[in-house]
Parts: C-alpha cells; sequence; structure tokens
C-alpha cells in the first residue's frame, strides 16, 4: 500500500533538486529538520515554500504523524537510520535512503517484509549511481563476451566531492567532517593483482588516476569484495582488479598529512576537535561551487575477445544547487517515485540491481540533468 505522503527527513547539504521532483508527483510533501524555520528556509531556497509543508523534526512528532503508506526519505546520519526503519515498521510506511545497508538495518528487513514495508537503500551518488554505471558495463560486457567462457576482469570505481576552484587544502566538505574523517579509519577490503588486500589505512594505499588528462589520487575504502557477488559477475570470470573507492584532487595526500598524522595516534575524542576545527577552517559557503567526479571503468579478456567501457559523471555545482546535491538527490527521488508507483516490492531493495534496470534509471537521470558520458 501507499499513500501519497512523503516525508523527507533533513535539509542539510545533500537536499536538493530530488525533493522538488517529489513535489511533483507525491500527493504530499513534508520536510522536516531541527527546527520549523530551518526547514522553511530551505523550502524557500528550493522554491518550495508553497508546495511542501515544513516540520520541526523529533522521533515522537514523525511517529504521530505517519500513516499505512507513506514514505520516509533519510537524509540523516546512518547511525540514525535503524530507529527510523523501526518506527517506518511500526508504522507500516516505506524507507529510502542514500546509505549503504548496515547489520542494524539488515537486522529488520524481515519484520519490515511482513509488514509490507519497502527499504529502498543505496540509492544516491555513491552509493547509488556507481551501481548503476556497474551493473550497465557488465550488462554490455555479457553481451559481447561469452559469460561462460574463461575470462579476466577489471573494475575500478571511484567517486569524489571536490572543490571546484582546488584551495590549499585539495578538499571542500560536502558531508559532516567526523564522518569524512571516520571513514579514514575504517580498512578497506578489495582485490588486486588476483588476491584480496586489506588496507587497515586506506589513505597510505593512495595512488595516481588520470581521467581526460587530467591528474588525480584515489585510494580504496569499504570492502569491495562483495560487489562481485551484487554485480552479478559471472563465475567464470576471475576479478583481476575490482576497488571501489575515494578521487580526491591531486596533491591532496600531502595537504591532509597532518590530519593522517592524528588519524593514527588519535582517540575519538581528538578527531572529533579536529573534525570542528576543520569546519571552522575550511568552512562550505555559499560562494565557492563543488564538483562531482565518479569514474567506473571495466575491462574483460577472454581467450577470444577483449571489451571495455567506462563510464565518467563530471559535474559542477551552480549558485542555484551543488553538484552533491543535485547527483544524491535525483537518484534517491527516482527510487522514492518507483517506490510510490507500486514498482518496487516489500524487503531491501538497492539502486537499480540489473543492466536493463540500469539503463532505465540513467535515461531518467539523464533527463533530470545529471550529466555523464559513456565511452566503448
Amino acid at each position: 500500500m501507499v499513500s501519497g505522503t512523503v516525508h523527507w527527513i533533513g535539509a542539510g547539504l545533500s537536499t536538493g533538486s530530488g525533493l522538488a521532483a517529489l513535489c511533483d508527483t507525491a500527493d504530499r510533501v513534508r520536510l522536516w529538520h531541527r527546527t520549523v524555520e530551518r526547514a522553511e528556509e530551505r523550502l524557500t531556497a528550493l522554491g518550495l515554500a508553497d508546495r511542501a509543508e515544513a516540520r520541526a523534526f523529533t522521533p515522537d512528532a514523525l511517529a504521530a504523524e505517519l500513516a499505512p503508506g507513506d514514505v520516509v526519505v533519510s537524509m540523516l546520519p546512518a547511525t540514525e537510520h535503524p530507529a527510523l526503519l523501526a518506527a517506518c515498521v511500526a508504522g507500516r510506511a516505506h524507507f529510502a535512503c542514500s546509505s549503504y545497508v548496515s547489520e542494524a538495518v539488515l537486522d529488520q528487513i524481515p519484520a519490515a517484509t511482513a509488514a509490507g514495508v519497502t527499504v529502498l537503500t543505496e540509492a544516491g551518488l555513491d552509493p547509488g549511481i556507481d551501481h548503476l554505471f556497474a551493473h550497465a558495463l557488465l550488462g554490455r560486457a555479457r553481451a559481447a563476451i561469452d559469460p561462460a567462457e574463461p575470462a579476466q576482469l577489471s573494475l575500478t570505481s571511484y567517486c569524489g566531492g571536490i572543490p571546484a576552484a582546488p584551495n590549499s587544502f585539495k578538499y571542500r566538505f560536502s558531508w559532516a567532517p567526523y564522518g569524512v574523517l571516520n571513514a579514514l579509519r575504517s580498512p578497506a577490503r578489495y582485490i588486486e593483482d588476483g588476491a584480496e588486500t586489506t588496507a587497515d589505512r586506506p589513505w597510505e594505499a593512495t595512488r595516481p588516476h588520470v581521467l581526460d588528462g587530467e591528474s588525480f589520487e584515489v585510494y580504496p575504502n569499504r570492502d569491495s569484495v562483495p560487489y562481485v557477488t551484487q554485480y552479478a559477475v559471472p563465475e567464470a570470470w576471475t576479478p583481476r582488479t575490482f576497488i571501489r573507492g575515494t578521487l580526491r584532487l591531486d596533491g591532496w595526500l600531502k595537504a591532509w598529512h597532518e590530519v593522517f598524522d592524528l588519524l593514527r595516534t588519535g582517540d575519538d575524542d581528538q578527531i572529533r576537535a579536529l573534525a570542528q576545527e576543520l569546519a571552522r577552517t575550511y568552512p562550505t559557503t555559499e560562494t565557492d561551487r563543488d564538483r562531482v567526479v565518479l569514474s567506473v571503468a571495466l575491462a574483460v579478456t577472454s581467450p577470444s575477445a577483449t571489451w571495455s567501457g567506462e563510464y565518467l559523471l563530471d559535474m559542477e555545482g551552480t549558485s542555484e544547487e551543488s553538484a552533491m546535491a543535485r547527483c544524491v538527490s535525483q537518484p534517491l527521488s527516482l527510487g522514492v517515485r518507483r517506490i510510490l508507483s507500486g514498482a518496487l516490492p516489500p524487503g531491501l531493495s538497492r539502486a537499480a540491481e540489473s543492466p536493463e534496470e540500469s539503463e532505465a534509471w540513467l535515461t531518467e537521470l539523464k533527463r533530470t540533468g545529471i550529466d555523464f558520458a559513456l565511452r566503448l
């Protein structure tokens, strides 16, 4: 069951034109934030003051307004998602976010499925559009090379939010500084030279990466290995390289050396203090512009054939909307519209999980202004 009411929770840096798209589709949209005033300010900035309702967010306030079939869209940190999902299951409302699936969310999927609740995750930029690119490329590769034929495969997927005009810090915060620093403390697992490899400190695996003649730096993040299965890589194809990671401006590793020194030795309190200091020193202002770069490249070689392709997304923000807000909110909005149309079943879904679905999503994202190129 779908009611047609959407509750968008969070009015931060990634809340963009995707919210406006939902105002064109949903029967009713409510924007929840810490205060009604902040929610109203964001709606005004997006030109939606008369098309959506502002609310002050508390768990109790949301629960009081949830009705069966509503859709809750979380732009809050991933640590807040389990509690929100629990409220959705209790209220038989659907849930959507752009974050990776956590164990605490997975634990609730059986209850959500039994309650008829759709749980859409990994439907933003990274994760999200990167999944669409990977599925679409693998679909083309399987059409060119027999999936049953032994082959060697290389897949790299790198994404980064960076300043459009490089600064001395070689970075622009597009999400909470503490989250950025904390992500660097998590080991990264990936496949290189045919073997699973773990980098306990991901930045220490940073390497050069050239796109269209421009030099960047890239490093692995999180756990890439499960995506061999999630992307449905044929069993006969052996991954020689399989890395999902982060892209930064050339010179980032050097510019951040003092940050890395503290990450090696600091405790949580010290790292929180550093995050606050960095937020003050390198604030995100109304005048600076961001840039989003996402590259997903695939090469497959068998005894009889070779195939390769790459998707490249390279967008700059404008005075109306940051590139990050557009690239996160538009695919998330597309996923929510699929929930509203009844296209997604109860239980766990991610951004499109087949080549055919991915191609359809990419066609729609092109229409909404997400520009990218396919190179074969």
